[in-house]
């Protein structure tokens, strides 16, 4: 199955698309690091300064090793900024740190999307890595089955593996509007605050967080992509597939 043309073209396709858009962020922040901000706020001035003005007294911000690594930590509230989101005292640094203190801003308020992605990590993590290889298996003892003129537990597996696998696929989907609801909160805070100016600075945010988006779209596009392949091997459309 894993060598299966339509399989290998799904794979092919993600491929793309996730390179694309990591291609796309690394040019734009390449670029907005040339774009220096005229408050001349390091990154980590800048969640300090959003975090203070949000109220959010319990969150630490720290500097945290590798490129373009920059997360907020719900579990911890801490705010891990990569060296040159950290110190750097560009438009692409500012618009980083004050997307990563969306977060932080979305978590105290009890973000619904937020709260839902965290509430489905456990089951998407298991669909993710179980589900497929339950869809081969079922479709294996279902074809045994069929050969033996028995009815077997293959199907029921099969969409066992689907239904998992819906569930990693639902994460991607649920992450798509938290990190553009992060974004929207980091553009508003920043000119709010008056660190970043109306014009090239703001554009050059606005640009960095939008191609940095567009990767979890890219990745949401390609789980609904397998999650059809696997429901179509599943035999749940198309008809009953048991190559």
């Amino acid at each position: 199955m894993l060598l299966d043309p339509l399989y290998m073209i799904l794979i092919v396709v993600g491929m793309a698309l996730s390179l694309g858009a990591s291609l796309m962020v690394k040019s734009r922040f390449k670029k907005g690091k040339e774009t220096p901000i005229a408050s001349g706020y390091t990154g980590a001035q800048v969640a300090e300064a959003i975090l203070h003005d949000a109220g959010i007294n319990d969150v630490t911000v720290h500097e945290h090793q590798g490129f373009l690594s920059d997360h907020y930590n719900p579990l911890n509230k801490t705010l891990n900024l990569s060296p040159d989101v950290y110190r750097g005292r560009s438009a692409a640094s500012a618009g980083v740190a004050a997307h990563e203190v969306g977060h932080a801003i979305q978590h105290a308020q009890n973000y619904f999307p937020m709260w839902l992605r965290s509430a489905i990590v456990p089951t998407a993590n298991i669909g993710s890595n179980l589900g497929p290889w339950l869809v081969i298996i079922g479709i294996m003892l279902g074809a045994g089955a069929e050969a033996a003129g028995t009815s077997g537990i293959g199907r029921s597996i099969a969409i066992l593996g689907v239904a998992l696998f819906a569930m990693a696929t639902a994460f991607t989907l649920v992450t798509v509007p938290v990190e553009f609801d992060a974004s929207s909160r980091a553009k508003k805070q920043l000119q709010h605050l008056g660190i970043v100016r109306q014009g090239n600075e703001a554009d050059t945010v606005s640009s960095v967080l939008t191609a940095a988006g567009l990767t979890y779209v890219a990745a949401a596009i390609n789980s609904i992509l397998m999650l059809m392949y696997w429901a179509y091997k599943a035999g749940l459309f198309g008809g009953r597939r048991n190559d």
